[in-house]
């Protein structure tokens, strides 16, 4: 089997998803009630921030910055 690398950004996603579930499991289990107007936006906060992160990192792997036109670019 080939090995690949850990794509952080899924990895995130998936715990964030994993974490969302089981909250609205625990709260329904125990009568309570999850306020989803604080917990959707937290979500979408913590995949847009984890986006950019992952955004960042690629471009600096690359070895330019944010303001740099690719190496490829035919201006």
């Amino acid at each position: 089997m080939k090995k690949h690398r850990l794509d952080v950004y899924s990895l995130l996603t998936g715990a964030l998803f994993t974490v969302v579930a089981v909250v609205y499991l625990v709260a329904s289990l125990n009568d309570r009630a999850v306020n989803a107007r604080i917990v959707l936006p937290v979500t979408f906060i913590v995949l847009g921030t984890a986006g950019l992160a992952g955004a960042v990192t690629a471009m600096s792997r690359r070895g330019r910055s944010a303001g740099e036109p690719p190496a490829d670019s035919t201006d």
